[in-house]
């Protein structure tokens, strides 16, 4: 079922055209992102999907039904809230349902015949099924937990940090469950793990959703649809991050081909031309305007095509890693270090040396200390035991507030200082333009000052000016932070093509994976780890380790019990129960059924080619969860039913 549509939007700002013509449609169940160049018109779209912003020309429809939510970039709360307050005062609808539903299932107990109480029962059932709002307080402590709010519940919930505000304001959403939740990178100012949880609670609560997102494993992960803007235009690509490459591609040399045909019937036709057999007549005037329009769009598909080659290329990168270069040089020597601040250790008795060719990404929860050991190793703090020795190296620094660049000055200037208009990179003399051009900046940039830059482009900025300077080691802290996906595969491969030592820090997962041959893991409390795994591969292993030390807690606990707790009885099903037991045989039955038949199509070429193999697949696809889930439930509500 659609839920929102967009219909032919355009949207222009004075001169700057961000979308020309656009359809969208969002259907229950969709988790849609939207990725794109910086400046692209994502948030923009978005802000049209949710109605913050009118479009130029163009309709929106949304189902008058449905709740449609975002997450503010800087959300505003009540002064007077604490952070516990803040999120119970999201959810007085989900409350006062559940206890509309308590009081209606006493009434239903003693006059189980009355038709408008089971309606008004099974109405409110629906809302707190759709809303999964059984168990609201576990679940509000749980978020609290893991969005490490919890020793927070009790302050002023203005009294926080923008990033920790933020993830009130998140914890509120998912704990809300709007019918459709927007997110604008709602990874930001989370660490690994609370993009983990965050994973779960959208993937377990079968959220609609639509986000913009440059956190590739998290899109790859949540996911069902990636729309992408391009050139003005949306095109849309079923499945994750993964998927969406491999679609990208196959789309790629489908434009090539295409393009090859274009070629081929432009030779014809100019041949055509150059005959000028009675060109002037009016009937072969349409046949000459063709000539020149495919003239133009002979000239502008190669440089599509060209751009998507890169971008790809990009992509499909593996690690290249040089393990035969002598590694011998040692950059830095850490001997037992130790670093606290009042009431907690961050750093205690790590001991490492960091070589010349070492690629190591600094990981961990918030808060444990990644940017002090930067901070340690470049100088700007002292360890307050335990000693850092340092070789003769230079070192390259990028940190979040862009300390090296002078918002006073021209990109030109920025780059040139002594003026001209090349510069030296990796040994390479190159044009500022075409050097910043591999850095997505137009030509007309080259004058603007750099505080009228957005954010990501500042970013940007800085990151190519780092990478102008001739260092034997890089120290990155949240290289990728308002960056595109575009922007991050470049630094990508200029990272992998780095000929020295890198140490960053960052929460990207794939960008870890991409560029790490070593992790500095802080694991909280002064304990820092060293591994050689791939960052997932850790993470995976690290949640597979906690199952097995829950699993082994859960036995312990109950060899420990002596005497047995006692349970009250259940002696009959519940409403929703029973509503299940009577309901759930012939859907499931119907399920089987369509299941059947759509299997049977795919085996029949007419059927398969009439109806799209993929939407097919797709459909099948939805039907099995189904099928899954309301078999589970059955099975569940039988084994209640049978221990009556």
């Amino acid at each position: 079922m659609a839920l929102i549509d967009l219909f032919d939007i355009k949207k222009q700002y004075d001169i700057k055209l961000l979308l020309n013509g656009v359809d969208f449609h969002l259907d229950e169940g969709e988790r849609v992102t939207i990725v794109g160049q910086n400046g692209c018109g994502k948030s923009t779209l978005m802000k049209i999907i949710m109605g913050e912003e009118e479009p130029t020309d163009g309709k929106r429809v949304v189902n008058s039904s449905i709740q449609v939510e975002m997450l503010a970039q800087q959300p505003h709360f009540d002064p007077a809230l604490s952070v516990r307050e803040a999120i119970f005062n999201e959810l007085t609808e989900l409350k006062e349902a559940k206890e509309a539903y308590d009081t209606l299932s006493l009434k239903v107990a003693e006059d189980f015949e009355n038709e408008e109480l089971l309606t008004q029962l099974e109405k409110v059932s629906s809302f707190l099924d759709h809303h999964n709002a059984w168990n609201l307080d576990d679940k509000i402590e749980r978020v609290m937990q893991e969005f490490q709010l919890k020793a927070y519940e009790d302050r002023p919930v203005v009294s926080l940090s923008g990033g920790e505000q933020r993830r009130v304001a998140l914890a509120s959403l998912i704990l809300k469950k709007p019918d459709v939740l927007l997110l604008d990178e709602p990874t930001n100012h989370l660490d690994v793990y609370m993009v983990e949880f965050l994973e779960e609670m959208l993937l377990k609560g079968n959220f609609t959703l639509l986000f913009i997102s440059h956190d590739r494993h998290f899109i790859d992960t949540v996911a069902t649809r990636v729309v992408e803007v391009d050139n003005q235009q949306l095109v849309s690509y079923t499945g994750g991050y993964m998927s969406y490459l491999e679609q990208k591609e196959a789309r790629m040399h489908a434009l090539k081909k295409g393009h090859e045909n274009l070629l081929r019937l432009l030779k014809q036709e100019e041949a055509w031309l150059r005959k000028g057999v009675r060109a002037r007549e009016k009937r072969n005037q349409g046949r000459k305007k063709r000539v020149f329009e495919l003239r133009d769009e002979a000239k502008k598909n190669p440089t599509l095509i060209r751009k998507m080659m890169v971008e790809l290329e990009r992509e499909k990168k593996h690690f290249n890693r040089d393990e035969g270069v002598s590694r011998k040089k040692m950059l830095f020597e850490l001997e037992n270090i130790s670093y606290s601040v009042p009431g907690k250790k961050l750093i205690e008795n790590f001991t490492t040396r960091i070589l010349q060719k070492d690629k190591i990404a600094i990981v961990g929860i918030n808060g444990a200390g990644k940017s002090t050991l930067l901070k340690l190793m470049l100088g700007r703090i002292k360890p307050q035991s335990g000693l850092i020795k340092q070789g003769d190296f230079s070192i390259g620094y990028f940190d979040q507030h862009r300390e090296m660049l002078d918002n006073e000055k021209t990109l030109i200037e920025t780059f040139c200082p002594d003026g001209g208009d090349h510069i030296e990179v990796q040994g390479v003399n190159l044009h500022v333009y075409g050097y910043l051009k591999s850095f997505l900046f137009p030509k007309e940039f080259l004058a603007k000052k750099v505080g009228m830059l957005s954010g990501g482009e500042k970013n940007r900025v800085a990151l190519a000016l780092l990478l102008t300077k001739k260092v034997d080691c890089l120290i990155l802290d949240e290289p990728t932070n308002d960056l595109d996906i575009q922007t991050i595969n470049i630094l990508e491969e200029k990272l992998i093509n780095f000929p020295g030592a890198i140490l960053f820090v960052s929460h990207d997962r794939y960008f870890i994976d991409k560029i790490a041959s070593k992790l500095f893991i802080f694991k909280g409390n002064g304990v820092v780890e060293e591994s050689y795994q791939t960052y997932t591969e850790y993470l995976e292993i690290e949640k597979e380790m906690k199952e097995l030390d829950t699993l082994e807690q859960e036995v312990k606990t109950s060899e420990k019990k002596e005497v047995p707790v006692t349970v009250k009885k259940q002696t009959k099903l519940s409403y929703k129960e029973q509503r299940d037991y009577d309901t759930l045989p012939d859907e499931i039955e119907a399920l089987e059924q369509q299941i059947a038949a759509l299997n049977a199509c795919l085996q029949d070429p007419e059927c398969y080619q009439e109806k799209g193999l993929t939407a097919l697949s797709e459909e099948l696809s939805k039907l099995e969860k189904v099928y899954e889930e309301k078999s589970d439930r059955y099975l569940e509500v039988l084994e209640i039913f049978e221990s009556l």
